[in-house]
């Protein structure tokens, strides 16, 4: 026989979540909500833009081994031609994504938290306004939590989920920003007006228990709280852009955490030559370069490379997952060299990459005519004063300022100049 509950007057029916009195926390209330959603509007606002600034890093446009969403229409409106400058770009802008990302996983939580007994309230739909936020608001969660999962994952280079990381992504963004402008239209000037004056008078709080329980926690501790654990997440993450100190204590992240010792050749790779079965055999005496362009085809061996006139640029590595590395001095041909070469002595145009690695995404990608046209854009030979090491491409490897890390294609076997 079960117990009699003690706490609840006899005859009394059970609350329910749709009954406001079964939220008792005394923390809720509209001006704790306010504040969060004010975080969240500036910082995805940031998440956002540098979101589709990386779609746009990878020029999409320009061949259709760069695009990984080849069905997208008129979403790709905004695309335009990466910039070579500045050289940073790219490791400031995925940064900025990856980094302000993870720094607002409390805050979203929080303002989760903040909002659930609404989710609960009934009538469901009180009218056609009503039906529009609450389908905002379905399209706004539901894309968050959506494209915050995925994005850790892929930070975490565990990727558990069904299909390209890319093409969820990319459309779960669209989902997530329909909400986002529909519900920021909708609630900031309630949110504005909540924080300057409060709420108007005689409009209830209908986020506030009408039984909260004894408070345990003031609401100047519960946002104390949240902004410690972004604090925290900020500090065990964002040294992955760093070198030092600071990259030995970001350990959520694959490339943080770790110190890759000394030596010239001792800083962060992505895959390595193992991973992508790249041998000695493959990469060896018997390796050639093949040049392609309107001259027909060139081979040249890693020596007859050498032997060019080489030229040196310090340039970082950047790469989606928001690690990047502080500038490597590389040496070696440049690209518009190469394009000359293959009968492009004015304006050089685009170049088609191949790699020796056999499988795997980016084995093959394109870059535009003003990547190929930046003096510092190289066939890369030698990195910080000595010869590129396995993993980190040689014989040869692309660095171009400013793209993302994926289009500095490793191991590379073929360059075709010309229009893509």
């Amino acid at each position: 026989m079960p117990l009699p509950d003690l706490r609840r007057p006899p005859g009394k029916r059970p609350r329910t979540p749709a009954d406001p009195a079964f939220w008792r926390s005394p923390v809720r209330g509209a001006r704790f909500t306010a504040v969060l959603g004010l975080v969240l509007l500036v910082g995805l606002t940031v998440v956002a833009g540098t979101g589709l600034l990386s779609y746009a890093a990878y020029n999409p446009d320009l061949d259709p081994v760069n695009d990984k969403t080849p069905d997208k229409g008129w979403l790709g409106f905004y695309l335009f031609a990466w910039p070579t400058g500045p050289h940073w770009l790219y490791r400031l802008t995925q940064g900025l994504h990856v980094t302000v990302g993870i720094v607002l996983v409390p805050v979203l939580l929080a303002k989760l938290w903040s909002v659930i007994p609404r989710l609960f309230a009934l009538p469901p739909v009180r009218s056609v306004a009503h039906a529009l936020e609450r389908l905002s608001l379905l399209l706004l969660v539901g894309g968050a939590l959506f494209q915050f999962l995925t994005g850790l994952l892929n930070i975490q280079l565990d990727y558990l989920f069904p299909g390209s990381f890319y093409r969820l992504h990319f459309y779960g963004a669209w989902v997530f920003l329909a909400g986002f402008v529909a519900h920021t239209a909708l609630k900031l000037p309630r949110a504005v007006r909540v924080l300057r004056r409060g709420l108007p008078s005689g409009e209830a709080d209908g986020l506030v228990s009408p039984d909260p329980l004894p408070p345990t926690l003031s609401r100047r501790g519960a946002f104390a709280t949240v902004g410690a654990g972004s604090l925290l997440l900020l500090v065990t993450s964002a040294g992955r852009s760093f070198d030092g100190p600071l990259r030995r204590i970001a350990l959520l992240t694959p490339r943080g955490g770790t110190d890759e010792g000394p030596g010239p050749n001792a800083f962060q790779v992505n895959k390595t030559a193992a991973a992508v079965r790249i041998t000695p055999a493959d990469t060896g005496e018997g390796w050639r370069l093949t040049v392609r362009g309107l001259v027909g085809e060139l081979r040249f061996s890693r020596e007859e490379l050498l032997a060019m006139e080489l030229h040196s640029a310090a340039l970082p590595i950047a790469c989606v997952e928001g690690w990047s590395t502080s500038d490597q001095l590389w040496r070696g041909v440049r690209l518009r060299d190469l394009a000359a070469l293959a009968g492009y002595p004015d304006r050089p145009p685009a170049v088609f990459v191949e790699s020796l690695q056999r499988s795997g995404s980016f084995r093959k990608a394109a870059l535009r005519d003003n990547q190929v046209r930046d003096g510092r854009s190289l066939l890369a030979l030698e990195v910080n004063g000595a010869p590129l090491s396995p993993d980190h491409g040689y014989p040869a490897r692309i660095i171009v300022p400013a793209a993302p890390g994926v289009l500095n294609t490793k191991w590379v076997e073929t360059l075709t100049f010309g229009e893509l």
